[in-house]
C-alpha cells in the first residue's frame, strides 16, 4: 500500500450537521457542535470525517440544493467555524472530507439566476434549457420536452414562464441541472474545489457524480408502468458518455500534483461492477472508490417505496459480487446506511430490545471484514434505530412528502402509504444524534428541528461510552483491528455457504494469515459444521474478535446474531 493509497485501511464517519450536535440552541445542528464532538470521534478511533452539505442553501433538500459554494449557511455557522474545525481534527489525526453537489445547483445560486433571466444571458447554456413538446404550448400537460420523471417524484422538468422555456432537474425543481457539456461550468466547478482544497480539506464525496453527464438529446424514456407517460430517463444520465472524460478532467485540474493524500468517493446510483473498475483504476486518475446501491436495494420491488424482507443469500451474493469484481483493481467503500438510507439495524437486523445490541455489532464486524474502507454513519456506532413514526405529518423529507402527496392523490391506501414511509424514509436516518439522558438526548437545549426517537432513554452514546461491552466499544474495537491486522486491509475474499439462509461466512487471507468470518443473521442458533470447509483445523484457534459473552469454543453452533472473527 502507497502512500497515496491510506485509505485501504481508514474509517470514515458521516457526520449529518443539521441532526449532530447543536451549539447554539436554535434546534439545528451545526459546526461548533460537531468542534465539540471530536474527543468522542478521536476516542471511536475514525480516520475521516466526512460532512454533509454545510454551504449557503434554501434548505428544500436540507443543504442538497447549495447557492453559494464557498460560504456556510448560516444555521450551520461560519467559515471561521470551519477553520477551526479543519485545524482541530487534523490535531487530532482526523482529516475532513466535504460533499461535492455539482450535478445541480439551488435555483436560487446567482449562476441560475442568472441563466433563467432572459434566452441570451452568457450563462444560459450553464444548465439544460428546452422549449416545449412539439404541438404543445408551454404549460400544458404532456409539453414537458421529454416525459423522463425525477427522482422526487413527477417531471424532470419545470417551466420558467418568463422565459416560456423549460430546465431540466433530476431531482427536486429547486435543483436545477448544470450543464456539464459548457466547459466555463466545468471550470467554474474546479476552482471552487481547488478553493476548498487550499483551505485545508482533505477531499470530497461527490454527490451522484455519475449523473453529470447527460445523453445530450435527451429523448424520451420508456414509460413507466403504473406512472405512465412518465418514462425511465436512466440509460440517458447514468454513467454517461463522457463520465471518464470529466473525472479525469477533473483529476488534471484539481488533484494532480497536491502533495496531500486525498480522498475522493463517487456516489453512483446504477453503476455496474465493470463500471466501477473504470471508475476507481488508481492508472485511470478518476476516484478513489463509488458508493454502489446494489445492496440497499435488495429489499426494493418496483420501486423504493413497495418493499420486502432482505433475503440473506441475496445480499451475500451481492457483496461478493462487488467484492471479487474489484478484486484486481479499484476498492470498495463499505457501509450499510447513510443519510439516505433507513438504519442499518431495523433494516438488516433486528430493533428487538432483545437482539437489537448483538444485532448492530453483528453487522459491523460483517462490514469491517470485507475489504474495502467502511462507512460509519452517526449513530451506527450505538446501533440507533429508525424511528416509530406516528402518522404522515411526522415526515419531513422532501421525497417522502412528494410520495405521500402523490401516492394519495393516486388512490392508494393512506395506511400501506405510512406503513411504506416508516420503512423507506430518508427521516429514519435524519433524527438527532442520541448523546445521553437530558432533554432532547443533548443534541439541543432548544427545540429541534426534528423529533428525537424517543428510545434515547436506552441508546446514548453516555452510556455506550461507559459500558465496555456496548456497540460503540465493540466498533471502536473493530476499527482498531482495522488498523492493526493486514488481513483485514490487504486479504483475498472467499465467501462460504453462499446458499445458507441465516448464516454468513467468509474468509480473509494474506501472507500465511488467515481470518475466518461467522456471523448468524437469526435469533435461533446455527450451527457451522457443514457450512465451513475443514471446520476441525480451525479447533482452538483464537477468538480476535466476538460479539457476545461468555466464550464459547471457537467452532460450537452461534447463538442468536453471534458474530465471531477467527485467525490462524
Amino acid at each position: 500500500m502507497t502512500d497515496d493509497q491510506w485509505f485501504q485501511s481508514a474509517v470514515v464517519y458521516q457526520v449529518y450537521p443539521r441532526s449532530f450536535q447543536d451549539c447554539d440552541g436554535d434546534g439545528i445542528g451545526d459546526v461548533p457542535g460537531i468542534v465539540s464532538r471530536l474527543d468522542y470521534l478521536q476516542q471511536l478511533g475514525i480516520d475521516v470525517l466526512w460532512l454533509s452539505p454545510i454551504y449557503t442553501s434554501p434548505q428544500d433538500d436540507n443543504g442538497y440544493d447549495i447557492s453559494d459554494y464557498q460560504e456556510i449557511d448560516p444555521v450551520f455557522g461560519t467559515l471561521v467555524d470551519v477553520d477551526e474545525l479543519i485545524a482541530k481534527a487534523h490535531a487530532r489525526g482526523i482529516r475532513i472530507v466535504m460533499d461535492l453537489v455539482v450535478n445541480h445547483t439551488s435555483d436560487e445560486h446567482p449562476w441560475f439566476v442568472e441563466s433563467r433571466s432572459s434566452k441570451d444571458n452568457p450563462k444560459r447554456d450553464w444548465y439544460w434549457w428546452r422549449p416545449p413538446r412539439d404541438g404543445h404550448e408551454a404549460g400544458q400537460r404532456g409539453a414537458e420536452p421529454t416525459n423522463c420523471e425525477s427522482f422526487f417524484s413527477g417531471p424532470t422538468w419545470e417551466l420558467d414562464e418568463a422565459t416560456g422555456e423549460y430546465y431540466l432537474h433530476l431531482f427536486s425543481r429547486k435543483q436545477p441541472d448544470l450543464n456539464w457539456e459548457n466547459p466555463e461550468v466545468r471550470e467554474a466547478v474546479y476552482a471552487m474545489m481547488r478553493w476548498w482544497l487550499d483551505r485545508g480539506i482533505d477531499g470530497f464525496r461527490m454527490d451522484v457524480i455519475n449523473m453529470i453527464s447527460k445523453v445530450t438529446d435527451l429523448p424520451d424514456g420508456q414509460p413507466i408502468p403504473g406512472r405512465a407517460p412518465l418514462g425511465n430517463g436512466h440509460p440517458f444520465f447514468l454513467c454517461g458518455p463522457r463520465n471518464h472524460e470529466f473525472l479525469q478532467e477533473m483529476h488534471r485540474e484539481v488533484f494532480e500534483g497536491r502533495a496531500d493524500k486525498l480522498l475522493t468517493v463517487g456516489e453512483m446510483p446504477g453503476v455496474t461492477v465493470e463500471e466501477a473498475v473504470l471508475f476507481t483504476d488508481p492508472e485511470r486518475h478518476e476516484v478513489d472508490m463509488v458508493f454502489q446501491f446494489e445492496h440497499v436495494q435488495l429489499d426494493v420491488r418496483e420501486h423504493k417505496w413497495d418493499r420486502v424482507d432482505v433475503d440473506l443469500r441475496d445480499l451475500k451474493a451481492s457483496l461478493a459480487h462487488w467484492q471479487n469484481g474489484l478484486a484486481e483493481r479499484g476498492w470498495n467503500s463499505l457501509y450499510w446506511n447513510n443519510h439516505d438510507q433507513p438504519r442499518a439495524v431495523s433494516r438488516f437486523g433486528s430493533d428487538d430490545p432483545a437482539h437489537r445490541v448483538a444485532a448492530a455489532k453483528l453487522l459491523g464486524t460483517v462490514l469491517h471484514l470485507h475489504r474495502g474502507t467502511p462507512y460509519v454513519y452517526q449513530g451506527e456506532e450505538l446501533g440507533m434505530t429508525n424511528v416509530p413514526f406516528a402518522s404522515a405529518a411526522d415526515f419531513l423529507d422532501i421525497e417522502s412528502v412528494n410520495y405521500h402527496a402523490a401516492a394519495v392523490a393516486a388512490g392508494e391506501d393512506p395506511e400501506v402509504v405510512l406503513a411504506n414511509l416508516r420503512l423507506g424514509s430518508r427521516d429514519n436516518a435524519r433524527s438527532p444524534m442520541q448523546w445521553d439522558l437530558t432533554d432532547h438526548a443533548g443534541f439541543t437545549t432548544g427545540t429541534p428541528w426534528a423529533a428525537v426517537n424517543p428510545n434515547y432513554t436506552d441508546i446514548n452514546a453516555a452510556s455506550a461510552v461507559a459500558d465496555q461491552d456496548s456497540v460503540f466499544h465493540h466498533y471502536r474495537r473493530l476499527i482498531a483491528l482495522r488498523h492493526d491486522e493486514p488481513a483485514v486491509v490487504h486479504g483475498t475474499y472467499q465467501l462460504l455457504a453462499p446458499s445458507h439462509e441465516t448464516l454468513y461466512a467468509f474468509t480473509r487471507t494474506h501472507e500465511g494469515t488467515e481470518l475466518l468470518v461467522l456471523a448468524n443473521f437469526s435469533g435461533d442458533e446455527v450451527a457451522i459444521d457443514d457450512a465451513v470447509p475443514d471446520l476441525a483445523s480451525w479447533e482452538g484457534a483464537p477468538l480476535l474478535l466476538g460479539n457476545l459473552s461468555p466464550e464459547v469454543p471457537t467452532t460450537a453452533p452461534l447463538r442468536g446474531w453471534e458474530a465471531r472473527v477467527l485467525k490462524r
